[in-house]
């Protein structure tokens, strides 16, 4: 059985960051953003685990490096969520135009 080349690691972490990475530029709902964020966190994982594997020294790091950044995501749509939550009872909407200030309004 072959083994799955590097080459395609890299094209399927490129296609879900540009993905994310437009998706992150042109949505007005702040949940369609923190998703699109996720898949670009998602992308880079994948690069740390193909290199990790495909390295000249074939290691954990990239899986280590990896487990933080799921770790790190976990926390950010954790308090995300909770500023939102906070924000949809302030101006009962999710779309990104309706706050363009933070004061009081």
């Amino acid at each position: 059985m072959e083994s799955v080349p590097l080459s395609l690691y890299l094209i399927l972490a490129l296609l879900l960051f540009s993905i994310g990475l437009f998706g992150a530029l042109t949505k007005k709902n702040i949940i369609m953003i923190l998703i699109c964020i996720e898949l670009m966190l998602n992308a880079v994982n994948i690069n740390f685990v193909a290199f990790s594997k495909f390295g000249a020294v074939a290691g954990l790091t990239g899986q280590i490096f990896s487990i933080f950044i799921m770790t790190v995501a976990a926390a950010e749509v954790a308090v995300g969520i909770a500023i939102l939550i906070a924000l949809f009872r302030h101006k009962e909407s999710v779309h990104i135009s309706d706050y363009r200030t933070l004061q009081d309004s």
